[in-house]
């Protein structure tokens, strides 16, 4: 006689933990535009002008509607964004509330993610063909809030730390660059880091390449608002980019995104000066899938599936490697173009900085 198998019992404890995680995830999900709001209408800002705020004063100090600033302020402090005071039935900003979310100087400045967050959704069909043809999607192909929310969202760790610290971590670089020298910004995209290094070292000549020809007019714009003249932007693949004996060639987030990183590092291995050095900024990252199962990983996977690797796999050269490649896969591909001296200069919670030179 045939026996049926029961089925597994369900642990009703284990069920509702669950099942609360994943509605303070959903939450976060929604609120997510709300945020970019707060950033497009300036209300994070005003609430820290202000100091304490309700929704008629908040509403007046931005020139919004009360009743839809009424609803925002309670979404908000849900979610732990801002603050609220019972007892004076107002609304406020702690200092660390201020960094992530109001003040563009800090290291800490979330907002541009929030805006690339937009391309993510607009993006979401090509993604799905992706998923069922394996072709890849174009970095050129997303909406344009990738390419603005990408700056804005690198921006205050390269401000906070390129100059700083990743620049001195590389061996006799800092002391060539300021007696002035030649930079290859590889992958410069909206010219964010080219634009850095371009004003801290003044006395050199800073080249910003890219493949993507609107971000290199963006760049150009940005270039000249910010009254630098020792900076050219030319749409240029990594590659083919033009230019020899650089003192210093940088990838900032963006080797990872290339179908033929073996063929860019080849051709910095013949671009750089005798002496010269290649920095190579990726996403921090473990070597192995269960070292990277954490929150940075999460995220650094989310783009990776819809950003990362269809760009990668939009373009020849075979690989695809992510953007939690690890810093083991990343130096075997360097070394692998010619350059065979590849260490670990620098690291942040977000980064790693690797040096690599022939």
């Amino acid at each position: 006689m045939a026996t049926t198998e029961q089925a597994p019992a369900i642990d009703f404890d284990k069920l509702m933990a669950f099942m609360i995680n994943i509605v303070g995830e959903m939450g976060a999900a929604a609120t997510a535009p709300l945020v970019l709001l707060g950033d497009q209408l300036g209300l994070y800002k005003a609430i820290v002008k202000a100091g304490t705020v309700t929704s008629t004063t908040l509403a007046e100090a931005t020139g919004t509607n009360e009743r839809y600033v009424r609803e925002w302020l309670a979404n908000q402090a849900a979610a732990g964004y801002i603050t609220y005071d019972q007892a004076g039935d107002n609304f406020s900003m702690t200092l660390e509330q201020t960094m992530a979310f109001a003040d563009e100087n800090s290291p800490v400045f979330v907002l541009g993610a929030y805006h690339s967050f937009v391309s993510l959704f607009a993006d979401q069909p090509r993604l799905v063909e992706s998923f069922k043809t394996g072709e890849g999607v174009g970095w050129g192909n997303h909406h344009s809030c990738l390419f603005t929310g990408v700056a804005k969202f690198f921006k205050p760790s390269y401000r906070a730390h390129l100059i700083q610290d990743w620049i001195p971590a590389l061996d006799g670089v800092k002391d060539k660059l300021e007696q002035g020298g030649r930079i290859a910004d590889v992958g410069c995209g909206l010219g964010t880091s080219t634009i850095i290094m371009a004003q801290a070292y003044p006395d050199c000549q800073v080249y910003g390449y890219d493949f993507h020809e609107p971000s290199i007019e963006k760049a150009r714009e940005a270039a000249k608002a910010a009254g630098v003249t020792n900076i050219t932007f030319e749409v240029a693949t990594a590659q083919d980019f033009p230019g020899e004996n650089y003192n210093l060639i940088t990838f900032f987030d963006c080797l990872h995104d290339m179908g033929d990183p073996v063929g860019a590092s080849t051709r910095v291995s013949k671009a750089l000066a005798p002496g010269g050095k290649c920095m190579i900024v990726e996403p921090a990252a473990q070597n192995t899938l269960k070292d990277n199962l954490n929150p940075v990983g999460r995220l650094y996977y989310a783009y990776s599936t819809q950003v990362c690797t269809p760009s990668a796999m939009s373009q020849e050269g075979g690989h695809a490697l992510g953007a939690q490649a690890g810093e083991a896969l990343l130096s075997s591909i360097i070394r692998e173009g010619g350059l065979s001296n590849v260490r670990r200069a620098s690291e942040t919670p977000f980064n790693m900085v690797l040096e690599a030179s022939v």
